[in-house]
């Protein structure tokens, strides 16, 4: 089988699941609900403190201070070099508290209207020495924001890190993380071990951030650039095919993972032109699969959270053109 790999394709900006009319019906109610965030910015708190303000600071988050710690430890934080630098950083690109609290109250809102058993968070933001495995806690009443992991593809923190991690340490991508977080809260992990199973869980958190962020393109969903998500579009078909003619969708081979689903600067095909792919390759096309089940299929979101990858493929009629 020849596969045809190419970055010359339209641009696909999202796809729009409902009609003009019931999206402003939808978003209409979902802007309806009256929902007050309120932000903390413990970054901004801890940089403009000094040492005799630590035990104020310490009652009012102990969640940021763990007790096997000395306070000399966080007294000597407090004049670090690197750590004064990454918090004037973050206070440059994050200014506008404002503009965190409405992103926060939008999406927030989102996820409640379609999960009326949601309970809102507190939201806090902080930093992390650019831990950039861990941008964004969702837990049981917290939502904690490590804003120093979204400075900009090219600021000089990222300088050593591998380029497929960097281009997403950016201010757009913050949300669509916390959608991530949160959707891992409502889509249950797979519980067969077959490829298909895990392109589907990875393709319902996808669909979630259809629902959560409308505004936001497929690209910064997923995390792919412009390029990389119109090489997916365009070669979806092969894709496909590929993953068929190799009768991956049942296998339980753990690395189809490591080739197709995991953060990567590349999907492995196996081919000379693999680094013309975009990595996480198998996520995107469980998206397509899920997107493609929804548009065909009238359920409620958790009973398609809890359908079975056979069934929702089955049920997707999923068959891109060629």
């Amino acid at each position: 089988m020849k596969m045809r790999f190419s970055l010359i394709g339209p641009l696909f900006l999202g796809v729009i699941l409902i009609s003009c009319g019931e999206m402003s019906e939808r978003e209409r109610a979902i802007q309806a609900i009256d929902l007050n965030v309120r932000v903390e910015r413990f970054d901004r708190v801890f940089a403009q403190a000094s040492p005799d303000d630590l035990d104020s600071i310490k009652r009012a988050y102990p969640l940021f201070f763990p007790t096997q710690y000395p306070d000399s430890v966080w007294i000597a934080k407090m004049s670090d070099t690197l750590q004064l630098a990454i918090e004037e950083a973050v206070l440059d690109v994050f200014s506008d508290d404002a503009l965190i609290a409405e992103q926060s109250r939008d999406l927030l809102r989102h996820i409640q209207y379609d999960f009326p058993n949601f309970v809102p968070p507190n939201v806090v933001t902080t930093t992390s020495d650019v831990d950039y495995k861990t941008r964004v806690i969702a837990n049981q009443g917290w939502l904690i924001l490590m804003l120093d992991n979204y400075l900009g593809t090219e600021h000089r923190f990222y300088s050593g890190l591998p380029r497929y991690v960097a281009k997403n340490l950016r201010p757009q991508m913050l949300f669509s993380d916390v959608a991530t977080a949160f959707g891992r809260k409502f889509v249950p992990p797979p519980s067969e071990r077959s490829f298909l199973a895990q392109m589907i869980y990875y393709g319902k958190l996808l669909y979630l951030k259809d629902l959560w962020l409308p505004e936001t393109t497929d690209a910064d969903k997923i995390g792919f650039t412009r390029e990389e998500l119109n090489w997916a579009f365009e070669n979806e078909y092969f894709i496909w095919q590929y993953f068929l003619t190799q009768e991956y969708l049942y296998s339980t081979n753990s690395r189809l993972k490591n080739r197709f689903i995991d953060p990567a600067p590349y999907s492995k095909f196996n081919l000379d032109l693999d680094n013309e792919t975009p990595g996480m390759i198998g996520q995107w096309i469980g998206w397509q699969i899920v997107r493609r089940y929804m548009s065909n299929n009238e359920i409620d979101l958790n009973t398609l959270m809890n359908l079975s990858a056979q069934e929702l493929y089955h049920g997707s009629g999923y068959k891109p053109a060629k």
